[in-house]
């Protein structure tokens, strides 16, 4: 994590805002300033752009002007030119500010240039009527694309006059585009960017150029290949990507680092890219170890050729996480890699398969632990946020399914979250995905709402993603209608089996349940439930049955859940959740059904005396 005071550090801010403004003695109105004849080359840098689209081109031109403390005026003047013009300029305008943000134009001059924009939206007004709604766009996309902080809309307007269209700008940015559901991908797609250029395309056709490489050997084609991709602010995706193919294919290594070094010596790979690729792998080395033995051996050793060549300056990187002696505490270490390895499998055999039963089975059969657990759910979460719609739905219904405690599902969405502004490198809407699986969670009854708060107060870091993700989740929580929102937010049909969403199913068995309570047939129950096809969520059969004998004081559906489980219809595992959720909602049960609570302890004993539940239950 970049240090507060870092000047690359995208989330860096003067504490002053005045420091975002020119200080008199090199104002550029004074005589004898450079600034006039700077303005002058700047408008043609941008009309060329406008016209050619040539994101080097545009780079070295502002380089050579050398005149970096005038950067600011790049970002405003590019901007409201854009603002002019159709969305084509509108998008090639915001792609740009992504290109050269810390390679070419410091953060803070970024920075000084929105604030600029804001201040002079009374004036830009006059010539562009729609200033408020194009500006808060290029705010909004700034703000997402990482090279605006957040903050930048809560202390700018401390500045601003009540009455200046300032004001409406950035609250139109905040209230309007940067929130709700999906803003995120709204806002890229706004100017009709990222239509056939998603961050998935691009890593698939950059692995997909490396490996034509290994083949061909062809350097130029490689190189021809990189600047067509035309996205030179992810270019350490390239060395990220590189790297991890020479430590897996080892036969290939010097192939891949000729590649490299190269490219990094024409200018193709600037300094800040390479260092980034590298930097990447130093934070995912330890879960690299788990598919490529030695992983941290190899990498140290690409370290120290990189740096002998001299295309990477090793003092840049941090250390590699040290291998500690063979403890009780390293063995330890090795059953987690072993768990971590396993679950991998068991998630890639569920998105396949889609049964749920099956891998439940074999997750259950592993002898997990609550760290165990947190790391199963943080593990099945990152690799459906990777993947589509289809499995992120698979992934809330199973963890639907789980038969975990809710501690350990807090614990694995802490991880989770903890990891979220590296994981923001390789999955740019981790924000928004996050919020929606611990919304999700909690309209499904995974965790609770006050596991939201508890969450929420363990994260730190004033500008951390964990500090967006809890608010935008309880944002989608508070919307109208938001239940059904959030159950359908992916598509619904999870399971891969019938497309019901999980509210639907509690529906269909709440009536089974009163039909067969008002002189049903047991067996006709049985069948029904079964037809379901939803046996990971049979603990809602459990929990319901319970809160309508509590209710009622009837037991003719203890008779229901006695010959499910005889048949083998509702598992251990199912009866064990059902009671457990049973139990977490007696307190609320108990406002309107008095003495619910020793009724339920009286049903829990006889639950173990008919084998129903482990002895420890509740214990």
């Amino acid at each position: 994590m970049s240090s507060s005071n870092d000047l690359n550090d995208p989330n860096h801010t003067s504490s002053n805002h005045e420091e975002n403004k020119p200080s008199s003695p090199t104002s550029p109105t004074m005589p004898d300033s450079p600034f006039p004849e700077y303005r002058k080359k700047i408008s043609v840098i941008v009309e060329e752009y406008f016209e050619t689209d040539d994101i080097l081109a545009a780079a070295i031109e502002l380089r050579e002007l050398r005149m970096p403390t005038y950067n600011y005026y790049f970002v405003k003047k590019l901007v409201s030119m854009a603002m002019d013009r159709h969305d084509k300029e509108k998008e090639m305008a915001a792609v740009l500010l992504s290109s050269l943000y810390a390679d070419v134009i410091d953060p803070p001059q970024v920075y000084k240039g929105f604030c600029k924009l804001v201040e002079t939206a009374d004036d830009l007004i006059v010539d562009i009527p729609d200033t408020v709604d194009i500006l808060a766009s290029f705010i909004a996309r700034a703000v997402i694309d990482d090279i605006l902080p957040p903050s930048f809309l809560t202390k700018e307007i401390v500045f601003l006059s009540k009455e200046s269209k300032g004001v409406d700008v950035i609250q139109r940015a905040g209230k309007g585009y940067l929130s709700g559901p999906h803003h995120a991908e709204k806002i890229e797609r706004r100017w009709g960017g990222n239509k056939t250029k998603t961050v998935e395309n691009v890593k698939s056709q950059i692995t997909n150029l490396l490996m034509e490489y290994i083949v061909s050997g062809d350097k130029k084609e490689a190189f021809r290949c990189i600047k067509d991709l035309n996205v030179p602010f992810f270019h350490h995706e390239i060395v990220k990507r590189a790297l991890i193919i020479a430590m897996e294919k080892r036969q290939a290594e010097d192939q891949l680092l000729d590649l490299l070094k190269l490219a990094a010596e024409e200018g193709l790979l600037n300094s800040s890219q390479v260092s980034k690729g590298f930097s990447r792998i130093i934070d995912h080395v330890d879960d690299l170890s788990l598919d490529i033995p030695n992983a941290k051996e190899i990498f140290q050793s690409l370290i120290w050729k990189a740096a002998s060549e001299g295309w990477l300056s090793a003092s840049s990187l941090k250390s590699l996480p040290i291998s500690q002696p063979e403890t009780k505490s390293s063995s330890e270490d090795s059953v987690t890699k072993e768990f971590k390895t396993k679950a991998q499998s068991f998630i890639k055999e569920y998105f396949l398969t889609g049964d749920i039963l099956e891998v439940c089975q074999c997750l259950e059969s592993e002898h997990t632990s609550p760290k165990l657990n947190a790391i199963f759910v943080k593990r099945l979460i990152t690799i459906a946020m990777d993947r589509k719609n289809r499995e992120k739905e698979m992934a809330s219904v199973f963890l639907s399914s789980l038969c975990i405690p809710p501690d350990d599902m807090v614990s694995g969405f802490l991880m989770l979250i903890e990891a979220a502004d590296d994981a923001a490198l390789d999955i740019p809407v981790i924000a928004e995905d996050l919020a929606m699986f611990l919304a999700r969670a909690v309209v499904d009854e995974v965790i609770t709402p006050q596991h939201l708060e508890e969450i929420e107060s363990q994260c730190v870091g004033a500008e951390s993603l964990g500090n967006r993700i809890i608010p935008m989740a309880k944002s989608l929580l508070n919307a109208r209608l938001s239940g059904e929102r959030i159950l359908r937010c992916w598509g619904g049909g999870g399971s891969s089996k019938n497309g019901w969403a999980v509210e639907d199913v509690k529906d269909k068995i709440e009536k089974l349940l009163e039909e067969f309570e008002a002189g049903g047939d047991i067996k006709e129950a049985c069948r029904c439930i079964k037809e379901l096809g939803m046996a990971f969520f049979h603990h809602e059969v459990v929990k319901k049955s319970l809160v309508m004998i509590l209710e009622k004081k009837n037991d003719k559906l203890w008779l229901l859940l006695k010959e499910c489980f005889s048949r083998g219809l509702i598992t251990t595992n199912q009866m064990m959740k059902g009671f457990g959720r049973m139990d977490e909602a007696i307190d609320d049960l108990a406002l309107d059904v008095p003495g619910a609570e020793q009724q339920f302890l009286s049903y829990v004993q006889r639950a173990k005396d008919e084998g129903w539940l482990d002895q420890s239950f509740n214990n």
